[in-house]
């Protein structure tokens, strides 16, 4: 892949940045700014080399019409206060690349910004027809002279303002695709050992593949969240009213006797923090994993194995985190991915924050984003990544 260096002088060009600017959001409040910060080296180093910087992006899923509740301008908002230190100006078009977007490229200084409307308000953004997706790509590779693509949390689409675009201008990988793509790479090619991988999140099922490939590579693989119920099930215990998938039973059934074979250790739960009902003030209490009550459900990793999986990261080289380990927006059931997120902080060696709910999790726990060997800006995409899957956005950037 082609680095921003590789474009040459950009002085004077029109740079257009896929960048990942998808954040939660709450009417004009950013709940976590961490995508925005993490897309600041790029545009900064661009603006610094003379460009002028458009940037696509989406938030959320308008499903290919406009709609106020997706729109970007708080987001253009918040990156002018970031850059405003830089002596950076951003403006903001109202439209993905219509009028508005024409004449704000038209009117872009050397070293500003321009921020597009959220590019999902098109439907052909997203279609799944070659023909659509090109005709959009077209419509933004006539707003520049070169592309950039930033968006990590977004090369595993096969998207117009991803994928199409960067078959028609000149392209090259931004710094944070090139970082996550580096840290990856260390993963999974000649991870340091011993190498411990951390899942968590509700459902087995949305990590299969991920767990199949790893099996091959990590030392050990710690499980937390709603997705251990199904393991703990599969070994013969009962899990109350816990999230469980019957459906998964047998595979996890396999994943567990392919560990063993291959000397792999799958560490679970031994005890479980429990209650009557999915609320925040609902009494918790603490329990054996083999003995869930049937009028309870596990909500978090128990406060015995938090301090057994915070030891297994201690002791390892490289730690991969994807997932919480209960439902850390409620206080009671926070503990246990909050020891996880402490445990990471003091690896001796390559900690990595899996992004989405992890990355989500650390900040709302108080955790600083330097605390952490790297922080994903792309679950989904990571996830892909280390399930050996093609990421159409990176082999793109490959072709000539």
């Amino acid at each position: 892949m082609k680095t921003i260096e590789e474009l040459g002088d950009v002085a004077g060009l029109r740079v257009l940045v896929r960048s990942d600017l998808n954040v939660p959001i709450d009417g004009d409040t950013i709940g976590d700014d961490g995508r925005i910060r993490a897309s600041l080296p790029t545009l900064v180093q661009l603006a610094r080399a003379g460009a002028k910087v458009i940037v696509t992006a989406h938030l959320g899923r308008p499903k290919g019409t406009p709609d106020p509740k997706f729109t970007l301008a708080p987001v253009a908002k918040r990156l002018g206060e970031l850059l405003q230190p830089e002596g950076i100006t951003v403006r903001f078009a109202a439209d993905v690349t219509g009028d508005s977007a024409q004449e704000a490229v038209q009117e872009l200084d050397e070293g500003e910004v321009l921020l597009l409307e959220n590019v999902r308000y098109d439907p052909r953004e997203e279609s799944k027809d070659e023909t659509q997706r090109g005709a959009l790509a077209e419509e933004l590779a006539a707003l520049a002279d070169v592309f950039v693509s930033d968006g990590f949390g977004v090369v595993h689409r096969k998207q117009a303002s991803v994928y199409d675009v960067a078959r028609q201008l000149p392209h090259a990988a931004g710094g944070l695709v090139l970082a996550e793509v580096d840290v990856l790479k260390k993963l999974t090619e000649s991870p340091q050992r011993p190498y411990v991988v951390v899942l968590g999140g509700a459902k087995v099922s949305d990590k299969l593949a991920v767990i199949d490939n790893l099996l091959a590579k990590a030392d050990k693989l710690l499980i937390g969240g709603g997705m251990v119920f199904t393991f703990l099930k599969a070994q013969g215990h009962e899990v109350g009213k816990s999230l469980l998938e019957d459906d998964q039973l047998d595979t996890v059934k396999g994943y567990l006797e392919t560990a063993k074979a291959k000397g792999v250790e799958i560490v679970l739960p031994t005890d479980i923090v429990v209650a009557p009902e999915f609320k925040a003030d609902s009494p918790a209490t603490v329990v054996a994993a083999d003995a869930i009550p049937a009028d309870q459900l596990g909500l978090d990793i128990g406060p015995e194995s938090a301090k057994a999986f915070a030891a297994e990261i201690a002791g390892a080289k490289t730690v991969f985190w994807n997932g919480p380990m209960g439902v850390f927006e409620m206080e009671a059931f926070a503990g246990g991915t909050k020891a996880v997120a402490q445990a990471l902080t003091e690896v001796d060696g390559l900690s990595v924050v899996g992004g989405g709910d992890s990355a989500a999790a650390v900040r709302q726990l108080g955790f600083a984003d330097d605390a952490f060997g790297h922080i994903s800006t792309g679950g989904g995409a990571s996830l892909e990544y280390l399930e050996g899957k093609e990421l159409p956005g990176l082999a793109v950037l490959e072709e000539d």
